[in-house]
């Protein structure tokens, strides 16, 4: 696709996606450093990405499944990632969608500000073209979530990103934040917490371990402080089956 089309494809997305999912409230933007930093946040299934493109503070970069940013192999990403869940019944219609929505995703993932992340060897690549960008000041949101349960906010995290805090201390001299972000579609806002920074001098593994708790626990506690509402899972799946921030409350009524 043309290098005009494809821009003009994206800017027509956006713009329904605006229409489609307005601006949140953003709470908690005083955490936010000044600085580069990495923000780490629940996926919330397309929302998490499009908040950040769209309306995040400070137009940060953005992990994306590389998958997703080249024709191919979107169809059995897309499939396998959206809706290989759904009734087996209509599954082959989400696998058509699967196709028909290839060249879209090429347009928006190519033309946003993603940064692709490989699952492999190239791993390497996607570490150091996120550590260009911080040392250029920018910020840097990562949606870790795999397809693993965790607790009733999140679904476990991939967690080999926070080795980025051992790699910037290296080059930058400095210990790298990470930000912990809870991404609410249904109360329409995003909340930030207080960094969590790399402790450089730790043990690579145990520091890893650390930060991943720690960023989980404050988004869990992030999700749990807001009011009653439903949770949008990582996964796809019906509406009625998304978890509540306070089960047991929800249990009590």
């Amino acid at each position: 696709m043309a290098k005009g089309l494809s821009w003009a494809v994206f800017k027509v997305v956006c713009g329904l996606a605006r229409l489609h999912m307005p601006r949140p409230e953003f709470m908690g933007v005083e955490n936010l450093p000044e600085g580069p930093c990495v923000i780490v946040g629940n996926h919330a299934q397309m929302n998490g990405p499009v908040y950040a493109e769209l309306y995040l503070p400070g137009k940060p970069d953005i992990w994306c499944n590389a998958q997703m940013m080249h024709l191919r192999e979107v169809p059995d990403y897309a499939f396998q990632d959206f809706w290989s869940q759904k009734p087996a019944r209509v599954r082959w219609l989400y696998r058509i969608a699967s196709y028909l929505i290839a060249p879209v995703s090429v347009c928006v993932f190519n033309n946003a500000r993603c940064i692709p992340v490989y699952h492999d060897m190239r791993l390497l690549t996607t570490l150091r073209q996120t550590l260009k960008r911080l040392g250029e000041g920018k910020r840097v949101v990562i949606f870790p979530e795999k397809n693993e349960p965790f607790n009733h906010i999140l679904y476990a995290f991939q967690d080999r990103f926070i080795d980025l805090g051992k790699m910037y201390r290296t080059r930058a001299g400095e210990a790298l934040r990470f930000v912990p972000m809870y991404v609410a579609p249904n109360l329409r806002r995003v909340i930030f917490g207080k960094p969590v920074p790399y402790e450089a001098g730790n043990d690579p593994e145990a520091e890893r371990a650390r930060v991943c708790r720690a960023l989980t626990d404050a988004i869990t506690q992030l999700a749990d402080a807001q009011p009653l509402h439903r949770v949008v899972p990582y996964r796809n799946m019906p509406k009625k089956l998304y978890p509540y921030n306070r089960p047991d409350e929800r249990n009590r009524a």
